[in-house]
């Protein structure tokens, strides 16, 4: 409690320190110097030099068009301290000829003890310096590309949009090299104009910046000052100029792959294998239809050495947000990511009819005679969708109309299932041949505002339902970027049979629209937005919401200040109040607030930062599983949370970061002593600049949390008393739940093409219930005397090791080894201690998977033959 009590004066001391300091800076001059720190800084010019001699990328500046071209120098730091011009020079030098753009740059330090140069893998940053390039070569100030090298050779490289901010998960194709030299490091850069997309135009203007990390001291610095007050990055680049006669060449590139399976379960059963092995083979196509237009596709894809899922126990009535490692689904996706509309983990997920699985068997009957006759059981029931091909059309045009195509298929997906008395098998259809498809248009405006419209389609073959959803979104900024107004509005559609079933889907219309009016640059900013989601809005076929039905109001206010002060950094601080409404029928759910502040400290760079909010009491109404919503609810007690987490110095061979949380909840009643607490631990130590060690640990309970204790039945003898003519009683249970994750990963870096890497991953989840109520309508609840044991444990254990080679450019070959086991005990199976939930985790079967999967890259332009002069 110490701890909380520190944490909480710190964040009010320095919440009052912001009010404090603005009253002190009332003079005149002062306000018109912050007005004029809002605005973005004067936009820097570079002139391109075209070059006719060939440039070889071996981390020497030795020829002579290095020499010809103008230098970008004098950068300005962004942080720690905005504004402060660079102690030591970095130069930069930009050449182009008829294929690529070069560029040479210098970063000057003070000895070569000073250039940390941490090797890693490819987009992984480290504790390392680095050279970045950004380019906005449609100079719409909203989208843009970056290209990242550190002294060690590694690359990084992003795209930047409205939509996906800052993602590395987009790659290319590009040639690097660096070279140490006394007390400077040296890199040159090749980006192929095959990398990039912009227009034919006879002479062209790019956005353009350059930024440059010094470690040791934890300062970034960029060419054209980025000032951390405005909104917006690509909005506060310079401008290349001096582009002439370049033409966007014929994109062109075919990665072909196979890989090779090896898999190994005990089932020890008679009749059946425990190992089994594959071989697939496939292509990825990349073909820029025009100078703005590209087309992706892939071609039956192997999905199987993505890292593991973080599997967890779900007592929620929400399904689980999964995290999506499919290259093909991260990479360049930024236009479907517009609105939200799309989850991607929904195509090639689990089969629609997944869960309903035994809803469709036959069951045990008794014949008038006595006599048993015994149903069917599940033997296979695949839990993801067999996909056959996905295709991606993205692009902008010159006049900065972006405009997106994705469409995917999937195949039908079977389960087995096997009678019980006479053997015999039959298939059951979980996922029909499928269709999904996402329309984008996306039109960039002046002072970084924008409109879209977005349309996603889910057409399947059979008698089921198809599903639809159309969404169109803006953003006006005004002309000083200080003020913005945004919106969206969207419209689902459903048409046909619920999977399964001849009855009608209930939810075929339903909309939901936003709007929202902020400050958005300066030290003051706010932000006040309303919102509404019918009771039949449904985007969940081809996107996530994981309730509808709701009108929610905020408001919210920050100060953030950006430069050093007293003994930190910067200080950034927000608080809000918010407030959530059943929209059908019209009853109060939840209304709170909410703050925060984090800061760093200047002397070691220790971050510190807290989180405190708090709300009345609160109706769920989807806890209980019961529509219509509005009759049932449950209680959630007036409640308030605190939490802490530090960060130390990244830099030390040994770091750390930790986290401290703690909700309490007001008495209910006779219930009381309802808390949760939250731990978490994650120790780092780098042992070399190639060997890396991670841990991880979090730990969590919750005391005397009110909640669904699950289904009944009337096959469940405990069960009968509380289901009455076919309708079942709603249950809940008082129980205590406790969450232990331990998570332990390495890494070893050859060299900058080539690293080890493994994750191994335990988690394990008890709930244990102490007693049990009847909910009745009003959020009443009612002592029972209700006997199953509804007790439940959840483990699972991953690990995935994975040796990556990249041997050629774009190229790579991967060997990854994946060992996993997942187990669910209810009722009195359940093992309610940790170690021995871990050394039955142990003991019991695991899946084994080795694998080889092999990309060669081929790229048109190195393969054509040459001309001759």
């Amino acid at each position: 409690m110490k701890l909380y009590r520190a944490l909480l004066g710190l964040f009010l001391l320095l919440l009052l320190a912001g009010p404090a300091h603005a009253q002190k800076s009332a003079a005149s001059a002062k306000a018109a110097a912050a007005d004029s720190a809002a605005r973005p800084a004067a936009k820097r010019q570079l002139q391109a030099t075209r070059i006719s001699e060939a440039i070889k990328i071996d981390g020497d500046l030795d020829e002579a068009g290095w020499r010809e071209a103008p230098v970008a120098t004098n950068f300005v730091e962004t942080r720690p301290t905005p504004g402060r011009p660079e102690k030591h020079a970095t130069e930069v030098r930009l050449l182009y000829d008829d294929a690529a753009l070069y560029i040479g740059a210098v970063m000057h330090d003070v000895s070569p003890d000073s250039i940390f140069r941490e090797l890693t893998q490819r987009d992984d940053l480290g504790n390392t310096d680095y050279i970045g390039v950004f380019l906005d070569t449609y100079h719409d100030k909203l989208n843009g590309y970056g290209f990242f090298l550190t002294p060690g050779g590694v690359q990084l490289d992003a795209r930047y949009s409205p939509a996906g901010g800052e993602d590395f998960n987009w790659n290319a194709v590009w040639e690097s090299r660096t070279q140490l030299r006394g007390n400077d490091w040296i890199a040159e850069i090749r980006i192929p104009y095959s990398a990039i997309r912009f227009s034919d135009a006879a002479e062209q203007v790019w956005g353009i910046n350059f930024a440059r990390q010094r470690q040791s001291t934890r300062q970034q610095f960029f060419w054209n000052e980025v000032k951390p007050q405005v909104d917006g990055l690509i909005n506060q680049f310079g401008e290349l100029r001096g582009l002439r006669d370049i033409k966007p060449p014929l994109r062109l590139s075919l990665t072909p792959y196979v890989s090779t399976y090896f898999n190994h379960f005990p089932y020890n059963e008679q009749g059946k294998r425990n190992s089994s092995t594959s071989f697939n083979g496939g292509a990825d196509v990349k073909w820029g239809i025009n100078e703005s237009f590209t087309l992706d596709a892939t071609l039956v894809p192997d999905f199987g050495q993505v890292q593991s899922d973080n599997q967890v126990l779900n007592l929620s009535p929400f399904e689980v947000q999964y995290n999506e490692n499919r290259a093909f689904f991260t990479e360049g996706t930024e236009l479907f990511n517009k609105g939200g509309l799309f989850y991607s983990r929904r195509v090639g997920g689990q089969p629609l009819g997944f869960d309903d699985l035994d809803g469709r068997l036959r069951k045990r009957t008794t014949d008038s005679d006595g006599q048993i006759r015994q149903g069917e059981y599940v033997v296979s029931n695949p839990g993801i969708t067999r996909l056959l091909n996905a295709t991606k059309i993205s692009g902008r045009t010159k006049n900065g109309l972006g405009v997106g195509l994705f469409n995917a298929l999937s195949n039908d997906v079977y389960a087995t299932v096997q009678d019980s008395t006479t053997g015999q098998r039959r298939e059951v259809l979980t996922q029909p041949f499928s269709n999904y498809s996402i329309f984008v248009l996306d039109q960039s405006l002046k002072n970084n505002s924008y409109v879209s419209l977005i349309n996603t389609n889910v057409t399947r073959q059979g008698s089921t339902y198809d599903a639809n959803v159309t969404g169109g979104l803006f953003r006006f900024a005004d002309k000083s970027n200080r003020y913005a107004l945004k919106g969206q509005a969207n419209y689902s559609r459903r048409r046909g049979q619920v999977f399964g079933s001849t009855e009608q889907v209930d939810n075929r219309d339903g909309y939901k629209y936003s709007l929202e009016l902020a400050k958005i640059s300066g030290n003051w900013n706010w932000s006040v937005n309303h919102g509404i989601e019918s009771d039949t809005y449904d985007p969940n076929d081809l996107g996530i919401l994981f309730s509808n039905n709701s009108i929610s109001q905020e408001a919210s206010v920050s100060y953030n200040k950006y430069e050093p002060f007293w003994k930190v950094n910067n200080l950034r601080t927000n608080i809000g109040l918010y407030q959530t409404l059943l929209y059908k029928p019209t009853r109060r759910q939840d209304v709170g607030f909410y703050s925060s502040f984090n800061t760093t400290f200047t002397k070691n760079f220790f971050s510190l930062g807290g989180n405190l909010d708090g709300s009345l009491v609160q109706h769920d109404y989807f806890e209980p599983r019961r529509q219509p919503l509005g009759e049932y609810y449950v209680r959630v007690p007036a409640n308030i949370g605190l939490n802490g987490y530090g960060s130390s110095d990244y830099r030390k061979k040994f770091a750390y970061d930790i986290s401290l949380a703690g909700r309490w909840y007001a008495a209910d009643g006779a219930r009381t002593g309802r808390n949760g607490y939250d731990v978490g631990l994650s120790p780092r130590y780098r042992a070399t600049n190639q060997l890396s060690f991670r841990y991880n640990f979090n730990f969590s309970q919750r005391h005397n949390e009110i909640g669904y204790a699950g289904s009944l039945s009337d096959q469940q003898v405990a069960d009968r008393p509380f289901i009455q003519n076919g309708v079942a009683d709603v249950i809940l249970g008082r129980r205590r739940r406790t969450t232990t994750t331990n998570t332990v990963s390495a890494s070893y870096t050859f060299t900058n093409r080539m690293s080890f890497t493994v994750r191994t991953r335990h988690y394990v989840s008890v709930a244990h219930y102490r007693d049990f109520s009847r909910l009745n309508p009003g959020g009443e609840e009612e002592t029972v005397d209700y006997r199953r044991n509804r007790d439940n444990s959840f483990n699972a254990f991953n690990v995935d090791a994975v040796f990556s080679w990249w041997f050629a450019p774009g190229s790579q070959i991967t060997v990854v080894w994946k060992n996993a086991n997942a187990s669910y005990l209810a009722g009195d199976e359940t093992l309610p201690q940790y170690f021995t939930n871990f050394n039955n985790t142990l003991n019991t079967p695991h899946n084994n998977s080795v694998s080889v999967k092999v990309l060669y890259y081929l790229d048109y332009l190195t393969l054509r033959p040459k001309k001759r002069g």
